[in-house]
């Protein structure tokens, strides 16, 4: 019988730490929270809880996924899967970051 729980790994793996974090950080940085949090009173104390928790549940992702334990990430997914809940949008990959581009010869050509 498959018996769901919380786990909390004591060996740290610092890479994990790192990209959670940034994963994070790029999630929240620039985002709607700040609106959110003096909207509804939100102090600064429990945006860092809810920082906290995004990152550790992040972290256990990808502890699952580095470790190649593609069933436990697919139990998840099948856990918190469910179409009608929280997005009523199409969900669309935003990015952000440096993109080499190179120019065509249109482009370069001065008019």
């Amino acid at each position: 019988m498959k018996v769901w729980t919380k786990i909390k790994l004591k060996d740290r793996d610092k890479n994990i730490e790192i990209l959670s974090n940034a994963i994070t950080n790029y999630l929240y940085k620039y985002g709607p929270i700040t609106e959110v949090c003096k909207k509804y009173g939100i102090t600064y104390s429990e945006r860092k809880k809810i920082e906290q928790y995004t990152a550790n549940r992040i972290a256990g992702i990808l502890t699952l996924y580095l470790a190649k334990d593609y069933k436990r990430v697919n139990d998840i997914i099948n856990k918190y899967y469910n179409s009608n809940d929280i997005f009523k949008e199409e969900i669309i990959p935003e990015l952000e970051g440096y993109i080499e581009r190179t120019r065509s010869k249109e482009y370069n050509k001065k008019d």
